[in-house]
């Protein structure tokens, strides 16, 4: 048995587009950020690493993602990793790493993403930190 599951929470880079393929199916890509603080070792100083996914979303989902989601907004994915091969212009072999995306879920309000400014928050990082649970909260 295997299990091929991603899940992130980040922010949209960039507005979506939805494209066709020749069958008619729609497809968006997206750019995802997530952020992580880390203490340096070194210096002692917290510091914020930024990771970018690139995620794929077919049909009906890629159509929502299309007319709803905006650049800034927060979004939390759940997919699968998948990674292709091809060449490029000069016969060079080239890989890419995608999460395959199955479903979504939009974080925040509505006028949280009105409000989101680009320009002033684009380093700001958001908190990643896991959940704490009780023990009554696990069901075995």
């Amino acid at each position: 048995m295997s299990v091929n599951k991603v899940i992130l929470l980040g922010r949209v880079g960039a507005d979506p587009e939805v494209k066709y393929m020749p069958s008619g199916n729609a497809v968006v890509n997206l750019s995802i950020a997530t952020n992580r603080k880390f203490k340096n070792q070194e210096s002692g100083n917290y510091e914020d690493k930024t990771e970018w996914h690139r995620v794929v979303f077919f049909n009906k989902p890629a159509e929502t993602i299309g007319q709803y989601v905006k650049k800034g907004q927060q979004l939390y994915v759940e997919g699968r990793l998948q990674t292709r091969k091809w060449q490029d212009k000069d016969g060079i072999e080239k890989y890419s790493t995608d999460i395959i995306s199955d479903s979504f879920t939009f974080v925040g309000s509505k006028s949280d993403t009105q409000s989101f400014d680009q320009s002033s928050k684009a380093n700001e990082s958001f908190d990643q930190t896991p959940a704490t649970h009780n023990d009554d909260d696990i069901p075995f």
